[in-house]
């Protein structure tokens, strides 16, 4: 299904609305990636999973677990903003973020752009997507963006400065959504075996800082959304979750 096509050539879906030059007010603001999905790809959601409340929530706790200035409406609430690929306001983005990127399709010009984003210094956060068959689609897309030849994926290691950023993380956790968690009595492996193990992987520029960041068989997005549904869930995902989140959050502003 085509993100054009869901916008309808409007800069209004719906309640959302696409990033203008005018919301850039020089704060923090979290960016997510309205982006293309392809039926051939992983059978899971599209690029609006968690969306709102995922990207207010983590705003909200930028703000109160760090100094970081972040937009704010008249009402008090975050700006989260939404963009595609080939916007130019996605360069005003302090990072970007998308989810579910087992069925992303990335064209050939919607890849020039994102390329050219991460070079000039972009951070692009990928979550929530699960299982081999996942990764291997969302990594032939990222091969049309940067060539593995030259921008390998690397396994990221608990050593990284990514994870002492502001929290000390020990290990990437795996988070399922809290309807999967509630519904298999507690597992957090939302395609069982071939989801086991929680890969963190990255892109690094040629001075070793990482351009994007690959989350895969954990599910921060839900951490965000979900804190406030049920206490269990959060003291087991939503704290670890957002430990992770905020330290992503400060490495890609200061990286």
């Amino acid at each position: 299904m085509r993100v054009d096509a869901q916008f309808r050539g409007q800069r209004n879906f719906g309640f959302v609305t696409k990033a203008r030059p005018e919301d850039f007010d020089g704060l923090w603001h979290f960016c997510r990636v309205a982006f293309s999905s392809d039926g051939r790809g992983d059978s899971g959601g599209n690029w609006s999973v968690d969306y709102p409340r995922a990207d207010i929530n983590l705003s909200i706790r930028l703000s109160e677990l760090t100094k970081t200035p972040v937009s704010h409406d008249a009402d008090g609430e975050p700006r989260p903003l939404l963009v595609q690929l080939t916007d130019p306001e996605m360069f005003d983005c302090p990072f970007i973020m998308m989810t579910e990127v087992g069925s992303a399709s990335i064209s050939e010009v919607e890849a020039a752009h994102l390329r050219d984003y991460l070079l000039k210094g972009g951070f692009l956060w990928a979550d929530d997507f699960w299982g081999s068959y996942a990764w291997e689609w969302w990594a032939e897309q990222m091969a049309r963006v940067m060539p593995p030849s030259e921008y390998p994926w690397i396994d990221l290691l608990p050593e990284h400065p990514l994870f002492h950023a502001q929290f000390e993380v020990k290990q990437t956790p795996q988070i399922s959504s809290i309807n999967f968690w509630a519904g298999s009595g507690g597992n957090t492996s939302e395609r069982f075996e071939d989801s086991a193990i929680v890969h963190t992987r990255a892109i690094l520029d040629s001075r070793g800082r990482i351009m994007v960041l690959a989350t895969h068989n954990t599910d921060f997005g839900d951490s965000f959304e979900r804190e406030g549904d049920d206490p269990t869930y959060f003291y087991n995902f939503s704290v670890p979750g957002y430990a992770f989140g905020i330290n992503t959050l400060l490495y890609s502003l200061t990286h």
